[in-house]
Formats: structure tokens, sequence, C-alpha cells
């Protein structure tokens, strides 16, 4: 990862940018994937494990806050290249804190083989399949080359199933989507960061294009999200979800996702950012900081030791997965919507904000579904003692060394 941030830095042209960018994914995915089954394995006891989990969600929390008011800040004074060489010294001294904080641990490596035709299928399976969700708004969503791309994305993603039923060392072993909770959790996942998605990109591009923000006034008008989201995630979700349970934490939370995008659906084209977006902000805070760290407990609730890992993986894919497809499914729909209202004689700010409404809307909905099916399909993981009451109160103490979850 701090190896391909360097190559991003020095990018002379936009194909060494992607293919730089690409490894930076794959780096960025090696480290990542594993954080949530070191927490589990780390912290078996429920209630350190909440802690633990919060701490997770903060740290990933406040990495994207300093990253995007930073990264404004650089992309406006200097270039937009120096954003990646902050991953350098952010990556060394990850490297460097790993090494001293982090028992090491005896893998499997990779004697038994790897499964590289399962990775190749179900990446290329993604890509295609991303590909043709964004090239629908100008080739039709009927269109041969839509159709194509997307049979082509569907039949790798049937040729991953059957290459993973029958391989030796399977990329994702399907005896782990046996558990209630590990589906129902990665699919409740899927849907929420499509919609969630949303939020981050959309709305970012509606601050811009229609009321003329800077990146930096951008990042700050995020930060009481984030800042809400992060200050929950830490402190106060884990003594509620003692108390309670995490189903119950997750579901007020989802609804409290959706109640913001709903807002959002209505924001108008001179909006006011204390009326019309900072309760949105808000919203979005205290839902996501309730619903994330409940998420990733019932994810990897149930699962043995040995498939941690292979758990913790499986969510950092979906999180990834549910992002990429909702956002170019909601970007293809509000620019498609955007041209209608165009071409039928709105301003082209009224168009923009008419196809961001569109959009925030099916986002709200998508986690509405995520609502449905979490009451449905999860089952509610035992709260536990009551040394959580004082945790709920906002007595905690030092969770020992949180795991680092963030990736600049």
């Amino acid at each position: 990862f701090v190896g391909a941030s360097v190559l991003c830095a020095l990018a002379p042209s936009q194909e060494v940018l992607v293919l730089a960018r690409f490894v930076q994914g794959a780096g960025g995915a090696m480290a990542s994937a594993v954080v949530l089954g070191m927490i589990v394995t780390m912290f078996p006891e429920p209630r350190e494990q909440a802690k633990a989990l919060g701490a997770y969600m903060f740290v990933a929390v406040a990495g994207g806050t300093i990253g995007l008011l930073v990264g404004g800040v650089i992309t406006e004074a200097i270039s937009w290249h120096w954003v990646f060489v902050l991953n350098v010294p952010i990556g060394v001294a990850t490297v460097v804190l790993t090494l001293r904080l982090v028992t090491a641990d005896e893998g499997l490596g990779l004697k038994a083989g790897a499964d590289v035709l399962g990775g190749a299928l179900v990446t290329a399976a993604l890509m295609l399949g991303v590909y043709a969700l964004v090239g629908a708004e100008s080739d039709g969503w009927v269109s041969f080359r839509t159709l194509g791309l997307g049979s082509i994305a569907l039949l790798l993603l049937i040729a991953f199933v059957l290459r993973e039923s029958s391989a030796r060392e399977p990329l994702i072993p399907l005896r782990i989507f046996r558990s209630r909770n590990v589906s129902g959790a990665n699919t409740v996942i899927v849907l929420t960061m499509a919609g969630m998605f949303a939020i981050g990109f959309l709305a970012a591009l509606y601050l811009q294009r229609v009321l003329g923000y800077s990146p930096v006034e951008v990042g700050f008008a995020f930060l009481p999200a984030t800042v809400v989201m992060g200050a929950l995630s830490l402190r106060y979700t884990a003594g509620l979800t003692g108390r309670f349970g995490a189903r119950p934490v997750l579901l007020a939370g989802l609804l409290i996702v959706a109640a913001s995008l709903a807002w959002f659906a209505r924001v108008p084209v001179d909006g006011d950012y204390a009326v019309d977006l900072l309760p949105a902000m808000l919203l979005q805070g205290i839902g996501a900081g309730l619903a994330f760290p409940a998420l990733m407990t019932v994810a990897m609730s149930g699962v043995p030791p040995q498939d941690a890992g292979l758990a913790s993986g499986l969510v950092n894919t979906t999180q990834q997965m549910g992002g990429a497809l909702g956002l170019a499914v909601l970007a293809t729909l509000s620019a498609t919507r955007s041209e209608e209202l165009r071409a039928a004689g709105d301003s082209a700010a009224e168009a923009l904000t008419g196809g961001y409404h569109l959009a925030f809307g099916i986002a709200a909905a998508l986690v509405l579904v995520a609502v449905v099916l979490a009451a449905v399909v999860l089952q509610p993981a035992p709260a536990t003692d009551g040394e959580h009451e004082g945790a709920a109160a906002g007595e905690h103490e030092p969770a020992g060394e949180p795991a680092v979850g963030g990736i600049a």
C-alpha cells in the first residue's frame, strides 16, 4: 500500500495512476481484511470485544475525517499528488506500531496453495459489473454493451461460486454462509453501504456543484457527522449493545440512517447548511455510529476462531462491493435523471438537484430493505451481564491496545 502510494504520487499519466491504484487496493485489502479477525481473536470476551469494535470504528471514522479535511487543503494549496504522499509516513508508522504492539502468530502460509483462479474470477466479475453500470448512462440500460457486459459479469460470478464449491483451498469456503448471522449481516452490509456511499459522494457533489462549496468547505460540512459517529462508536455504542443486544441497536441505527437519506432527498436548490443539511449530517452520524459497530458484532458472532480471518475478509469485501455497486447505480441514475430534467427546461442547478433527490430516495429505500432483512433474518446475540450498565452511562475503562483499523 505504501509503495503503491508513492507510485500514485509520481504518476505521470492516468494509466499509471489507475495501475498504481489497483496495486494500492490490493495492499489495502491485505491489511484491512484481517483487522476484524484480529479484534475477535484478541478480545474474545463480549464486553471487551464490543469496546474494541467501537475503537475500530472510531479510528476508521477519525482517519476518514482527517483525510477529507487535509486532502481538501492539500489539493487546493499544492496538488492532488501530495494527497498520496501523506500515506507514506502513516503507513510506515502503522508497520512499526504493528511490529511492536501486535503479537506475532503463525499462519497457514501458502504451502497448501492459493485460489488465484477464484480471486481472478470474482475481481473480474465485480469490475465488469461496475463498468457496465457506469456506462449505462451513455449507452442505455438495455443497450447491447450494458447487457453484454452485465451478462459476462454474472457468468463470471457464477463461475466463481462453482469454483469455490470445488477448490481444494477456496478463497471463500461456502460453509461460512450456513450461519444466518454471517449471511444476513453481510447482505445488510451490502445494502447499507450502497446507501451510505450516496451521502459521501452525491452530497459532496451537491455541495460543490449546486451550492458552490470549495473542497475545504465540503470537508468542514461533513465534520459534524463524523465527529458524532466517532464519539458514539468509541464511547456509547458498546454500552448500548451490552445492555440491549446488537440487533436492536443495529435496527435503531439503520432507521436513523434511512431518515438522514430521506432528509437529503428533499434538499432545495438554494439550500441553507444549518437548516437543510446539518440535521441530515447529524442524523447520519448518529445512525452510522450506532449501526456499524453493532453490525460488525453481528457479522462476527458465532464464527469459530479458525474462521475469524475469513469472516473479517468477507465483511471487508462486502463493504467495498456494496459501496462500489451501489454508487455506480445511484450515480448513473442520478446523472440520467439530471439529463432528463435539463432537457425538459430546468436550470443546471435544478436538474442536478433533481437527480440527487432520486438517488437519495433510492438509497433510503435500500437501507429500509436492510432494516427489514436485519429484523427477519438476524438472530439476536445475547446481551452481556450488568457490568455494561456503567458503560451505557459512559463509565468506560480503557480498552487496552486498540487495533489499528483505518487505511488512509
